[in-house]
């Protein structure tokens, strides 16, 4: 069963909802959950968890949730997941804290993608969820919003040092998000009147005195100026010392990481470049298009137009060599990078895209990378010209000076993999995928 990981919620943009409440878990764990899986139930619309995991998975029913918190039940708290693995994906966080002087009950949802709710009608349905969760689990500060713009805002510590909110918590609005749900705390630090006052699509007191406010019908269009402009009013309503051009400015300068961007990436290592586009955040994928766009990596110089003839006394025992060297290299990484069996261009990309994952060069010691990674990789792609692109080996004592004779003129595998392993950025300015490229065009 797939369930969204923190990496898959990173990818792309999803809805997020948190709320750190409090319980009465004096008649048991079950009976104070009841109203949340009660309001869960009667308004997830179209995103109702269907598993409930703890120790084991279980399809969703109130007996499984009962199961789960009774099997994660500890001394310093209960945590269960109850997730959806079908789009829309949900991951649904349930800490239940020791019952003490304020018990707790901590809610943290992730539905994906968040274009989910860009219907008015599912977002009418999740505000009665969050007015239900806030009046029967009262809360200093709730919100729900786009994950990937909450990030931006450094939610939750909205850019203060840790220890600073770690103290001070939410002791002022710092932001202001979708839906917001603020405590009587808050409520009386900007005056009942002023907020009960707020232009906004929605504003509600709650009956134990919190306030419930939502900006606008619809959360996913929360990049979009309009959205952008009745977030900087509410906002500068709720806090009259700030500045409404100021806050505006910095909200479209968020809405800027989401415009699209068009991927024009050099042809020859497009390949790669879409692969690390694709793996990055949503935060920083327009961004990272944007400065690929620009990139042009060097035009390889490992080459020459005349091959130095071979000085070796016993070819076949060099040749041998390498491809211990080469099969060393496959047996190593096979599992992590399957299609370097295949010896392709594709395998190349493969590599390519795995150290750049991984940052081998500057994780790994370099003693290990120049005495052992790089002659391998200098094997392997001489091996791969030699396959794909009807090359020959030109054999040399001196390993770096060995070429490999493809159409006029011969390559040098060995030095371009010794200078690819000198840092991650290397990775890209000397990639396997691009040399084979240049190779390729000189085959007869």
């Amino acid at each position: 069963m797939k369930t969204l990981t923190l990496h898959d919620l990173d990818k792309e943009n999803n809805f997020r909802f948190t709320m750190d409440g409090t319980c009465d878990p004096r008649n048991g764990l079950e009976q104070a959950v009841a109203p949340f899986l009660e309001a869960l139930e009667s308004y997830a619309d179209g995103w109702m968890p269907t598993f409930v995991k703890a120790s084991r998975t279980r399809k969703y029913s109130r007996d499984a949730v009962g199961r789960a918190l009774e099997e994660r039940r500890q001394e310093y708290g209960t945590i269960i997941g109850l997730v959806r693995p079908e789009e829309p994906g949900v991951s649904l966080v349930l800490n239940l804290g020791p019952a003490r002087e304020r018990p707790m009950l901590k809610v943290s949802l992730s539905v994906q993608p968040l274009t989910f709710f860009g219907e008015v009608e599912r977002c009418r349905n999740f505000v009665q969820v969050a007015r239900a969760w806030a009046s029967q689990y009262p809360s200093d500060y709730a919100v729900a919003h786009s994950d990937a713009d909450m990030h931006l805002a450094k939610f939750p510590s909205f850019g203060r040092e840790r220890e600073i909110w770690m103290r001070d918590g939410f002791d002022k609005i710092y932001e202001l998000f979708w839906l917001n749900i603020f405590g009587p705390k808050l409520v009386a630090s900007v005056g009942r009147e002023r907020m009960l006052s707020t232009p906004a699509h929605l504003v509600e007191e709650l009956p134990n005195g919190s306030v419930l406010l939502v900006l606008r019908p619809t959360v996913a269009d929360f990049d979009r100026e309009e959205a952008r402009v009745a977030q900087a009013r509410a906002h500068v309503h709720l806090r009259p010392d700030l500045d409404f051009d100021t806050v505006l400015r910095t909200l479209r300068e968020r809405s800027a990481a989401f415009v699209p961007v068009e991927p024009r990436f050099h042809p020859d290592v497009a390949p790669l470049l879409a692969r690390i586009t694709d793996e990055s955040g949503v935060t920083t994928r327009q961004r990272k298009i944007t400065e690929f766009n620009a990139f042009r990596p060097p035009v390889p110089e490992e080459w020459l137009p005349i091959a130095h003839p071979s000085d070796v006394e016993n070819p076949e025992s060099v040749l041998e060599s390498y491809g211990d060297l080469s099969e060393g290299l496959v047996a190593a990484l096979h599992t992590k990078v399957p299609s370097i069996m295949d010896e392709t261009a594709e395998s190349l990309t493969d590599l390519d895209f795995y150290f750049w994952r991984e940052n081998f060069p500057e994780r790994y010691e370099r003693q290990l990378i120049d005495g052992h990674t790089a002659p391998a990789l200098g094997a392997y792609l001489g091996d791969v010209l030699v396959r794909r692109l009807g090359g020959t080996w030109v054999l040399r004592q001196k390993m770096e000076e060995s070429q490999v004779r493809v159409g006029k003129r011969v390559w040098l595998p060995f030095l371009r993999a010794r200078r690819y392993m000198q840092s991650r950025q290397s990775l890209l300015d000397y990639s396997l995928t691009q040399f084979f490229h240049e190779v390729e065009r000189y085959r007869p």
